[in-house]
């Protein structure tokens, strides 16, 4: 298993790394830059792009391991294969079809973001795309079950899932590092419950998820404070397309275990707090009578500045959270039954609600909140 990590881990890493780097680059030439502006907190003009980057982290490393399988499976595994990776080839090759699915959307939002980092489109457009992608990858079979006969409720909740969390991490990317390291452990956290949680490894999710983690990492050297270069549209959506789309197709309650199936509940723990932003944004957008998709300083991590914090104080408390609600998640594995369930939904809704209240009461009255 450790070898398997290390090389998806690695791979996404090494290949997102000198992705970005090129980016970084390639962009101002290309004039990719995101300048400041009222609606913005830094000072100084970036480049854009970095979207691109984590893109090739995850493309490229699916793309080898998919040809490497084919080869071997039409030639035989060497010996020099180890038989831990040997085994797994089969397998990459019989879901190809729904990698495949996932990643061509994938590219679909990263292209859309792409677009909407050189032309700043207006929000009606880019939401058609969104869902046009949710139906394609719902049509394809990316599709939530949640144990009911009736096939459209899980068809809606999955249009919603992957529509929300596309636009939450989009929300999220204004602080550097936030929206990527958000992304990086929430990826973090599914692997390991697909690996640990079920009756045995799901390699095809978790190895999916821990190649994003790896490109998120080597995309986040280049974006640590103070950022060289900014992921963008292109990188934000593609990830909160990413994570949606595997938490789908993940299988969290498993029969052949002893857990009950409140462990559905775990993906609403691992991101409770792009959720949390996301709604928080939503609702006081919508209560000042504007567009709940028009751009400003509103989001958690700039409410927690009001309250004192430099920016990357904010965005390490964020960080904190969202590893604590991850923890959340793996504790509903070590619990029976619902009870236990909702006493860890408690907590994290609790945690939740106590930063509601500080961020409330570290507004000015001149906010009008």
């Amino acid at each position: 298993m450790i070898f398997l990590i290390v090389a998806c881990v690695g791979s996404g890493a090494v290949v997102s790394w000198l992705g970005t780097s090129l980016m970084r680059r390639l962009a101002p030439a290309w004039g990719l830059i995101d300048r400041p502006n009222a609606r913005k907190v830094h000072v100084t003009p970036t480049p854009l792009g970095g979207g691109i980057g984590v893109w090739l982290g995850v493309l490229l490393p699916l793309l080898t391991a998919h040809l490497l399988a084919l080869c071997l499976k039409a030639t035989g595994v060497p010996g020099w294969i180890p038989a831990e990776l040997a085994k797994h080839l089969d397998g990459i090759a019989y879901r190809s079809s729904e990698l495949w699915l996932i990643l061509g959307c994938a590219t679909a939002i990263m292209l859309l973001g792409i677009v909407d980092d050189f032309r700043n489109l207006s929000w009606p457009p880019k939401l058609l795309v969104q869902m046009a992608v949710a139906i394609a990858l719902i049509a394809g079979g990316v599709r939530v079950t949640l144990f009911v006969d009736a096939p459209w409720v899980g068809w809606g909740i999955a249009f919603l899932w992957i529509v929300v969390l596309t636009n939450a991490f989009n929300f999220l990317d204004n602080m550097d590092g936030l929206s990527g390291g958000i992304g990086l452990i929430a990826s973090t956290f599914f692997a390991i419950i697909m690996l640990t949680g079920t009756s045995h490894p799901r390699w095809f999710v978790a190895g999916v998820l821990l190649i994003l983690a790896g490109s998120l990492a080597g995309f986040l050297v280049h974006n640590r404070p103070p950022a060289k270069i900014f992921m963008g549209d292109a990188g934000s959506c593609l990830v909160g397309m990413l994570i949606a789309s595997m938490t789908i197709v993940g299988t969290f309650y498993d029969y052949g275990t002893v857990q009950g199936r409140h462990v559905i509940l775990a993906p609403l723990c691992v991101l409770a707090v792009p959720l949390y932003d996301f709604t928080s944004v939503v609702l006081i957008r919508l209560w000042q009578g504007r567009s709940p998709f028009h751009a400003d300083k509103q989001h958690f991590s700039h409410r927690l500045v009001e309250l004192g914090m430099n920016r990357v104080q904010a965005v390490l408390t964020i960080h904190l959270l969202t590893i604590t609600t991850g923890l959340g998640a793996l504790l509903l594995y070590q619990v029976k039954g619902w009870t236990g369930a909702w006493l860890v939904m408690g907590l994290v809704v609790s945690l939740l609600a106590v930063i509601a209240i500080l961020e409330t009461a570290g507004r000015s009255p001149a906010d009008g909140k």
